[in-house]
């Protein structure tokens, strides 16, 4: 049976890897361009290693081996540990951790390399004399100057992909989005109840530090089930998937019950900071859209299409009809919903701006 990977899985994968491959191609870049400057230099080359086949097998391995890790540390913890700090000062923490970190690497490495080259074992005096003499050499510096390059690339794209979104990064490089692309998906619109009230009550920049909890708190539930956050609008999060993502276990609708419980488990905490305890409610509605860059002096990939209007009137009647989750009948009849899952009708309604009346769907669990 095939290994299957969860949409939380795949994504840290999928954001690791190009840490792996930033990594090898700098490293093969520098290679050539010290071979270059080598063959033209009369300086003592004793300490720099000479590249055969087995060493540029070892060297690419290790390379690679030593971007998914700095990729692996950077996503999964520094990037939490740093939250809060500017731009710049995550930059300067993280350089100084990570050159404690390769100065370590560096030193397991080069004897290895070194005994590759010269054929013997790793505990020959010899690799540890040239070991030691490597240290003050030109070799070191250029070596401190391609470990200092990749690590700068590294943590620059790390930074631009945690403020644009992965996905988004990766389509402006592919070009996927240069010429509009029509697909099909299926979109949420989710917005704060109260949030007018709760603004004023709290002030401007509390409640833009509850915004940014309330935000965080949905994330994992998001990634769990494969959505995509597509903008935040003041208080209201629109989240996509491409149809098939979106249908297949339901994830759609699971991912709001899920953002629900885990903002629930906070409900105390929230209580105790703000005074409140946020809730919210959410459309959701499917249909072609097309995909595209936009802009001129600043690049978006946006979706146009009547779906997203849909959605948006559909989500402003949750108040009225005084429901938490709202379901067009289109989308109601492409989901096959569980037992756990309650369907009820609430007849056909008038969407503003929208000539014939929709059926509309709440859900219970």
């Amino acid at each position: 049976m095939p290994l299957k990977l969860s949409p939380k899985v795949k994504r840290n994968l999928f954001r690791i890897i190009p840490f792996g491959i930033i990594w090898l191609v700098s490293g093969w870049v520098f290679w050539i361009v010290e071979q270059a400057a080598a063959g033209n230099s009369d300086q003592d080359q004793s300490s720099r290693i000479a590249m055969n086949f087995e060493v540029f097998l070892f060297s690419s391995a290790a390379l690679m081996i030593v971007g998914l890790l700095i990729g692996t540390i950077e996503l999964l913890y520094l990037n939490q540990v740093f939250s809060k700090k500017s731009f710049t000062k995550k930059i300067v923490y993280k350089t100084i951790f990570y050159i404690l970190l390769l100065l370590i690497i560096t030193s397991i490495t080069y004897p290895i390399a070194k005994s590759l080259e010269l054929n013997t074992s790793i505990f020959d005096k010899r690799v540890w004399d040239i070991f030691w003499e490597y240290w003050t050499s030109i070799t070191h510096l250029s070596t401190d100057i391609q470990l200092a390059t990749s690590l700068l690339i590294s943590l620059f794209y790390s930074e631009i992909s945690e403020n644009i979104g992965h996905g988004v990064l990766m389509n402006f490089f592919t070009g996927k989005y240069h010429t509009p692309t029509e697909e099909l998906r299926i979109f949420m619109f989710s917005d704060m109840k109260s949030s007018t009230a709760i603004a004023e009550q709290l002030g401007h920049i509390k409640y833009f530090e509850l915004l940014k909890e309330y935000y965080s708190d949905f994330s994992e539930a998001i990634i769990q089930h494969s959505g995509e956050i597509y903008q935040y609008v003041g208080d209201e999060i629109i989240i996509s998937w491409k149809y098939e993502a979106g249908i297949v276990n339901n994830n759609c609708i699971k991912c709001f019950f899920a953002m629900k419980k885990d903002l629930h488990k906070r409900a105390e905490w929230y209580s105790s900071h703000y005074g409140i305890t946020p809730t919210f409610k959410a459309g959701f509605h499917y249909g072609k859209v097309t995909t595209g860059e936009i802009g001129e002096l600043k690049k978006e990939i946006i979706f146009t299409g009547d779906v997203l209007n849909t959605t948006a009137r559909i989500q402003g009647l949750c108040n009225p009809l005084n429901v938490d989750i709202l379901i067009s009948g289109d989308l109601c009849q492409s989901l096959t919903l569980e037992p756990e899952f309650k369907i009820q009708s609430l007849g056909k309604n008038e969407l503003k701006g929208k000539e014939q009346n929709m059926e509309l769907f709440t859900i219970t669990d």
